[in-house]
Protein backbone atom coordinates (compact mmCIF):
# COMPACT_ATOMS: atom_id res chain seq x y z
CA UNK A 1 0.00 0.00 0.00
CA UNK A 2 1.21 3.77 -0.94
CA UNK A 3 0.76 6.09 1.83
CA UNK A 4 -0.34 9.92 0.34
CA UNK A 5 -1.06 10.92 3.75
CA UNK A 6 -2.17 9.36 7.25
CA UNK A 7 -6.06 10.16 6.77
CA UNK A 8 -6.15 9.47 3.05
CA UNK A 9 -4.63 5.50 4.53
CA UNK A 10 -6.99 5.21 7.15
CA UNK A 11 -9.76 5.72 4.51
CA UNK A 12 -8.65 2.76 2.07
CA UNK A 13 -8.41 0.91 5.56
CA UNK A 14 -11.99 1.79 6.39
CA UNK A 15 -13.75 2.10 2.62
CA UNK A 16 -14.70 -1.95 2.85
CA UNK A 17 -16.66 -1.49 6.16
CA UNK A 18 -17.71 2.19 5.28
CA UNK A 19 -19.01 0.30 1.81
CA UNK A 20 -20.49 -2.47 3.77
CA UNK A 21 -24.41 -2.59 3.62
CA UNK A 22 -25.70 -3.70 7.24
CA UNK A 23 -26.41 -7.87 7.53
CA UNK A 24 -30.31 -8.37 7.76
CA UNK A 25 -31.23 -10.43 10.31
CA UNK A 26 -34.78 -11.45 11.57
CA UNK A 27 -35.72 -9.69 15.00
CA UNK A 28 -35.30 -12.33 17.89
CA UNK A 29 -38.70 -11.22 18.68
CA UNK A 30 -39.95 -13.76 15.84
CA UNK A 31 -37.90 -16.79 17.66
CA UNK A 32 -40.08 -15.95 20.85
CA UNK A 33 -43.38 -15.80 19.08
CA UNK A 34 -43.18 -19.10 17.96
CA UNK A 35 -41.34 -20.74 20.59
CA UNK A 36 -44.26 -19.38 23.14
CA UNK A 37 -46.59 -20.75 20.83
CA UNK A 38 -45.03 -23.75 20.49
CA UNK A 39 -44.42 -24.28 24.21
CA UNK A 40 -48.02 -22.88 25.84
CA UNK A 41 -50.58 -24.06 23.07
CA UNK A 42 -49.11 -26.80 20.36
CA UNK A 43 -47.32 -28.51 22.76
CA UNK A 44 -50.70 -28.69 25.71
CA UNK A 45 -52.53 -30.63 22.53
CA UNK A 46 -50.80 -32.97 21.76
CA UNK A 47 -50.23 -34.76 25.10
CA UNK A 48 -52.22 -37.61 24.24
CA UNK A 49 -50.31 -38.06 20.81
CA UNK A 50 -46.46 -38.99 22.14
CA UNK A 51 -45.54 -39.14 17.81
CA UNK A 52 -46.73 -35.85 17.70
CA UNK A 53 -45.93 -34.38 20.91
CA UNK A 54 -42.17 -35.34 19.95
CA UNK A 55 -41.91 -34.07 16.83
CA UNK A 56 -43.34 -30.52 18.56
CA UNK A 57 -40.60 -31.21 21.04
CA UNK A 58 -38.15 -31.24 18.24
CA UNK A 59 -39.23 -28.17 16.67
CA UNK A 60 -38.78 -26.46 19.91
CA UNK A 61 -35.36 -27.24 20.15
CA UNK A 62 -34.28 -26.51 16.33
CA UNK A 63 -35.45 -23.12 17.12
CA UNK A 64 -33.79 -22.56 20.35
CA UNK A 65 -30.55 -23.77 18.45
CA UNK A 66 -31.24 -21.58 15.01
CA UNK A 67 -32.10 -18.27 18.37
CA UNK A 68 -28.23 -19.44 19.60
CA UNK A 69 -26.77 -19.81 16.17
CA UNK A 70 -28.42 -16.09 15.26
CA UNK A 71 -26.53 -14.73 18.80
CA UNK A 72 -23.26 -16.37 17.85
CA UNK A 73 -23.52 -14.73 14.21
CA UNK A 74 -24.76 -11.47 16.04
CA UNK A 75 -21.65 -11.98 18.42
CA UNK A 76 -18.91 -11.92 15.55
CA UNK A 77 -20.90 -9.12 13.13
CA UNK A 78 -20.30 -7.37 17.15
CA UNK A 79 -16.11 -8.42 16.67
CA UNK A 80 -15.55 -7.91 13.31
CA UNK A 81 -17.18 -4.70 13.20
CA UNK A 82 -19.97 -5.57 10.70
CA UNK A 83 -23.58 -3.87 11.15
CA UNK A 84 -26.45 -5.77 11.89
CA UNK A 85 -30.61 -4.51 10.60
CA UNK A 86 -33.11 -6.50 12.19
CA UNK A 87 -36.34 -6.65 10.39
CA UNK A 88 -39.74 -7.92 11.61
CA UNK A 89 -40.95 -8.03 7.85
CA UNK A 90 -40.33 -8.70 4.33
CA UNK A 91 -43.61 -6.72 2.82
CA UNK A 92 -43.02 -3.04 4.02
CA UNK A 93 -40.69 -0.46 3.78
CA UNK A 94 -40.54 0.19 7.50
CA UNK A 95 -40.06 -3.72 7.97
CA UNK A 96 -35.99 -2.83 9.28
CA UNK A 97 -35.21 -1.32 12.88
CA UNK A 98 -32.36 0.47 13.57
CA UNK A 99 -29.19 -1.38 13.06
CA UNK A 100 -28.01 -3.64 16.22
CA UNK A 101 -31.35 -2.73 17.80
CA UNK A 102 -33.44 -5.28 18.86
CA UNK A 103 -35.86 -4.87 22.04
CA UNK A 104 -35.01 -8.42 22.89
CA UNK A 105 -31.57 -7.70 23.57
CA UNK A 106 -31.85 -4.24 25.33
CA UNK A 107 -30.89 -4.25 28.79
CA UNK A 108 -33.59 -2.54 31.09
Amino acid sequence: MVEVSSGFTLLIILLPTILMKALPLPSLVHYELLLQLLERKTLAMTYEEPNLQKQVQQLIVTLRKARAQQKQLEAICQQTQIPTEYYWSLNSVDGAMNSNHDPLTEKI
